[in-house]
């Protein structure tokens, strides 16, 4: 016999959490027809007595025999459509398997000692957590893998966690199971560790983001794992910070370019399994703390936070990206978990952001004991959720997150609209990436996926991200070198080359085996069979070796590291690696210095060296391709997508800084390479740029052509960055801004005439006096196009 379904409802201020029950309205008793007022004042009171006691038989009848399961039910149906696929799952839902959908916990509650030892997957463990708590997202933390770390490993972990959810779920709501693909599906061993983002963003290519973010979600969706908390929006202004390896750019547009790419990658179409979502982080401000210290609070004024800071995100909501993560930050004196102002105002009611916001790790436990804004977790919990977070990253107590949650719903303190709206928001996901359709992979897959994929694209990115910083003639090497010397830290380091968030949360971890790399010093073994390739471990070593050599290659990089750990007072060259250079200089024998470092260190004495590369953190085959740019197999393409600053005091630090009152360096950009930077094997010339109007609508397109040629030998990519100048504006604006660019692939001696388009949006600045309460708006008047040392001017109407 089918039974109809019922639900609990739980009645709250904002009246009862979801919709009426399913199924025809009761039907009341009718009142005999009467006449009078005191007949109708009866008729209501026994209507309305009659409608309360049939409530009541319902609830109590619910709270007495428990929740009754569903019969035939809409949200099964793959090919109902998904708002109401939603609507029907929610109205089955009881408050309890609510709240626990809007929490997370790490992987470790579920496994060994259901803390952090790394045994194997145990019941009653997972029961506390899927069960008990009714939990509807798991992640693996930094370092939190199974053992073996292999993919099959991987698969079969998430499947039977997703089996246990499924098989004590009521109404079998999928788990959605979350990792930091942070370089590639960095935290399996034997998967391919792409550059690190501050390397791909000086490729200022995002059709190579775009198959990167491709080549990243197969390899995470074969392992089960369909939430990557990547990529990083956050603008490169602080080299001090630890976390600046992991963003793009230091310019809003080029940054919001490439990490659109990378989501419509990560999030493109999937066959054999679940799709992936991408996230957007940290939502925002988060990268430029007053001191550099990672979470440490920000100061950011709202002029700055609207021209500036958010547009990098923009793109990748325009993009559909499906998750946002919060800023573990404060900013302006509020931790930015806890604005409403952020998270509703600006993501949700301004810049249209419809997915799922989540918190970073622990960060609404950090509202009380941090931040001390609130004086309970409890508190903390509706501080958060109130304010627009729809998911708690609540690494290690289920139970305390959703019972705190539970009892501001039942008090008042949070909404039952607002539950239901955060809930919605994660079941939609979980729809539309097809997890109910298929929640498993296929673990017999998931190796030959997974490892060694796409090596070819990691070689591709590494190359086109290097950047020739410097070439007095030294560049390239010849392939017929007899001998040449490799020496310093990073010249044969994996952990070095591949830095943070690689196997585990501050890199490689010790006793962990290392991935597959191709070092420096391989790179060039192989590039140069014939040669005598000498592996110099110490300043003595290389010295010595230097006599009668080619050349001298001196690889510098910085120790592994993540988030607070990585920060440091001092981004700079350390004294034995500017004295390592000092000495291999002085034997007279070429040089070329080669930095495989996360963020643009000051150089010090290096910065003289007669060639000078940054390889950043090349990831995999990090080696072939640096060995491919200093032997001219490859002409070097990238360009800085960060300034190169002089002094360690120059922090914060970007091109788009607006120029000060006093005349010299103390007052204006003075790098020691500037954004946009990179030199090539050949040469290049850009004409004046041509417009195809002069007058433009402020909701309008800017569409010009420029002719670019390769005036060189060689064949070669030039990158062809587009700039707006804006003469006259009542706001401080820099004296150039980014607003496009385009790569151009010329034969030796080609010339081509390319397109470039931008929004007039691109142009908008908060209007009004300092305490910039406006909105973002594009000034009328005159605006200049830059493109190189060409210039055309446009009016906006």
């Amino acid at each position: 016999m089918r039974r109809s379904a019922l639900v609990v409802r739980h009645l709250t201020p904002e009246g009862w959490i979801g919709p009426p029950p399913p199924g025809p309205r009761p039907v009341f008793p009718q009142p005999a027809p009467s006449s009078g007022r005191s007949s109708m004042l009866r008729s209501r009171k026994r209507t309305a007595i009659g409608a309360l006691a049939v409530l009541a038989m319902l609830v109590t009848g619910a709270q007495a025999s428990g929740v009754i399961e569903p019969g035939s039910a809409d949200y099964s149906d793959a090919r109902a459509p998904v708002d109401r696929r939603v609507d029907d799952l929610l109205r089955r839902m009881t408050l309890e398997e609510k709240v626990g959908q809007m929490t997370q916990i790490r992987l470790g509650k579920l496994r060994g000692n259901c803390e952090w030892n790394p045994g194997p997957l145990r019941e009653d463990c997972m029961k506390a957590v899927l069960e008990d708590a009714k939990v509807g997202s798991i992640l693996s933390g930094g370092g939190e893998v199974p053992n073996p770390n292999t993919p099959r490993a991987w698969a079969e972990m998430t499947n039977a966690i997703q089996k246990f959810a499924l098989d004590h779920s009521r109404l079998k709501i999928p788990v959605i199971y979350g990792a930091d693909g942070v370089h590639g599906h960095s935290n399996v061993v034997s998967a391919t560790m792409f550059p690190h983002q501050v390397g791909l963003g000086a490729t200022w290519n995002p059709d190579l983001l775009e198959e990167i973010g491709a080549s990243t979600g197969r390899a995470m969706r074969a392992t089960g794992v369909f939430w990557n908390f990547a990529p990083v929006s956050d603008l490169a202004r602080d080299t001090r910070w630890g976390r600046y390896y992991e963003t793009y750019s230091e310019d809003p547009v080029l940054a919001g370019s490439l990490a659109a790419a990378n989501v419509r990658g990560q999030q493109g179409p999937a066959d054999d399994t679940a799709k992936l979502t991408a996230t957007a982080k940290h939502f925002a401000g988060y990268s430029e703390p007053f001191n550099g210290h990672d979470r440490a609070p920000a100061q950011l004024p709202i002029r700055y936070l609207q021209d500036t800071v958010l547009p990098a995100f923009q793109p990748q909501f325009d993009a559909g990206v499906g998750t946002v993560m919060i800023n573990s930050g404060a900013v302006n004196g509020v931790p930015a978990h806890a604005s409403k102002y952020l998270l509703t105002e600006q993501l949700r009611d301004r810049m249209g952001f419809r997915g799922v916001a989540i918190t970073d790790w622990e960060d609404i436990r950090f509202l009380v004991d941090r931040y001390h804004v609130a004086a309970d977790y409890r508190e903390a919990i509706a501080l958060a959720v109130n304010a627009g977070v729809d998911m708690a990253m609540e690494p290690s107590n289920a139970a305390e997150f959703t019972s705190g949650l539970l009892a501001n719903v039942r008090s008042g303190a949070i909404s039952g609209r607002r539950i239901d709206q955060a809930v919605r928001r994660i079941l939609t996901l979980k729809f539309q990436l097809g997890l109910f359709e298929k929640p498993f992979v296929d673990e017999a897959k998931a190796d030959s996926i997974v490892e060694g994929a796409d090596r070819r694209l990691a070689r591709q990115a590494a190359t086109e991200g290097t950047v020739l910083l410097r070439n007095e003639g030294v560049l390239p090497l010849s392939t017929n070198a007899r001998k040449l010397v490799v020496t310093g830290d990073a010249a044969d380091s994996v952990p070095r080359q591949l830095g943070g968030w690689t196997v585990g949360w501050q890199g490689i971890p010790s006793g962990s085996p290392l991935p597959p790399a191709v070092t420096v010093l391989q790179g060039i073994r192989t590039a140069v069979p014939a040669a005598d390739v000498v592996s110099a471990p110490t300043q003595a070593d290389a010295v010595t070796q230097a006599a009668g050599a080619d050349a001298v290659v001196v690889v510098l990089g910085e120790d592994p590291g993540a988030e607070g750990d990585a920060d440091t007072e001092s981004p700079e060259l350390t004294a034995e690696q500017q004295a390592l250079v000092t000495a291999v200089r002085a034997t007279g024998t070429p040089v070329v210095v080669v930095l495989l470092t996360g963020r643009p260190q000051v150089l010090g004495a290096v910065a003289d060296a007669p060639a000078l590369v940054a390889g950043w953190l090349p990831g995999s085959e990090g080696g072939n391709a640096i060995a491919d740019v200093l032997f001219g197999a490859v002409n070097p393409s990238g360009k800085l997508a960060v300034s190169w600053p002089k002094t360690i005091g120059d922090q914060p630090f970007s091109y788009d800084q607006p120029r000060g009152a006093n005349a010299g360096p103390s007052s204006s950009y003075d790098p020691q390479f500037a954004f946009g930077h990179g030199l090539s094997y050949t040469t290049f010339t850009t004409s004046t740029p041509v417009l195809k109007a002069t007058e433009v609508r402020r909701d309008d397109q800017v569409r010009l052509s420029v002719a670019v040629a390769n005036t060189g030998d060689r064949d070669g990519t030039v990158v062809v960055p587009v700039y707006v100048h804006q003469p006259v504006s009542q706001v401080l604006t820099p004296y150039q801004r980014l607003v496009g660019f385009t790569r151009v692939t010329l034969k030796a001696h080609e010339q081509r005439t390319v397109e470039v388009g931008f929004p007039t949006k691109h142009l908008a600045v908060t209007a009004g006096d300092m305490h910039g309460d406006g909105r973002p708006e594009v000034a009328r008047g005159a605006y200049e196009v830059l493109v190189g040392e060409g210039r055309a001017g446009f009016t906006v109407r």
